[in-house]
This record gives C-alpha cells, sequence and structure tokens, in this order.
C-alpha cells in the first residue's frame, strides 16, 4: 500500500475507493447500448462522443478539452479520439485562426444517436437517484468532486518529483 496504513485498520467491504469501482462497474452495465453505438467498444469512447456531442452544442470543442474533462493523458485522448473518427462519429476540422489546432465535430452519425444517448444519461441519473433525498445527492456531489481534487492534487505532485 501506498500510503502505509495496517491492513487491520481497513474495512475492505467499505472502503470508499472500492465502493466507487463497483459502482463504476454497476453503471457500465446498466447502459444501454443502441445499434450506431455497438462499434464504440469501451465506454471511455461512449463517454467521450457523449460529452462532445454536448458540449459541441455550447462550443468548439478540442482534443486538450477532452483531457481536461476526462483527466486522462494526452495519448489516451488521441487513441480514443482516432477511434470516433475511424468509426465515423467525429471529425478533426481546422480552426481558421490556426490550422495546427483542430476542433472535434460530431458526424451525421454521432447525431442520430444524440436522442438515445440524452434519454440514456436522464434514465441512469434517475436511476441513481431513486430515494434519495435532494441534500443527500447534493452532499454526495460534492463529497465526490473533493475526492477528485484530492486524487489531482496527489497527482500532480508525484509528477513534480
Amino acid at each position: 500500500m501506498c500510503s502505509g496504513e495496517s491492513q487491520e485498520r481497513r474495512d475492505s467491504g467499505h472502503d470508499v475507493g472500492r465502493l466507487i469501482n463497483t459502482l463504476s462497474h454497476q453503471l457500465k452495465r446498466q447502459m444501454c447500448v443502441q445499434e450506431e453505438e455497438d462499434s464504440l467498444t469501451t465506454n471511455m469512447q461512449r463517454l467521450v462522443l457523449h460529452y462532445i456531442l454536448f458540449e459541441s452544442l455550447k462550443g468548439d470543442i478540442y482534443q486538450k478539452d477532452v483531457e481536461k474533462e476526462f483527466q486522462i493523458r494526452r495519448s489516451t485522448a488521441t487513441g480514443t479520439l482516432q477511434i470516433l473518427e475511424k468509426n465515423g462519429f467525429i471529425t478533426r476540422e481546422a480552426v481558421k485562426r490556426d490550422a495546427r489546432l483542430k476542433k472535434l465535430v460530431p458526424t451525421e452519425k454521432a447525431q442520430g444517436v444524440r436522442r438515445h444517448i440524452l434519454e440514456n444519461i436522464q434514465y441512469i441519473e434517475a436511476l441513481l437517484a431513486k430515494d434519495i433525498p435532494g441534500e443527500k445527492l447534493e452532499v454526495c456531489r460534492e463529497v465526490l468532486k473533493q475526492m477528485s481534487e484530492n486524487l489531482s492534487v496527489n497527482e500532480k505532485r508525484r509528477e513534480e518529483i
């Protein structure tokens, strides 16, 4: 163990990380996949496509945005975006102000699955929140955001060493 915490002090059935990992696997199994999405073989590809579809409604999206949103390395983002492009879900278009910069643009194929994706997100969110009072959900969101921030700060600290 990295932290040096003794094994006896931990209740492995209730570790926060383990619970989050279990929840993540349950979420992946609950996702309803439409036929057009079958060529997306990983959950990361689906999540990135969902992000591009909805964020592109607000403005231009770039690879750096994907890296930041999902806290992934450039190589991971590049590989995921290459698969989305190869499968016809996105194109990369040069930006007039800087030809080296490529914005990520959803294709008609991707636009065709937008409604299904939105319905699926709403279904999963309702399922997750079922029978949980709103104030508890808000505390949960705040705690999860803080946990993510804690891990990000630690990762940056380790990179500096």
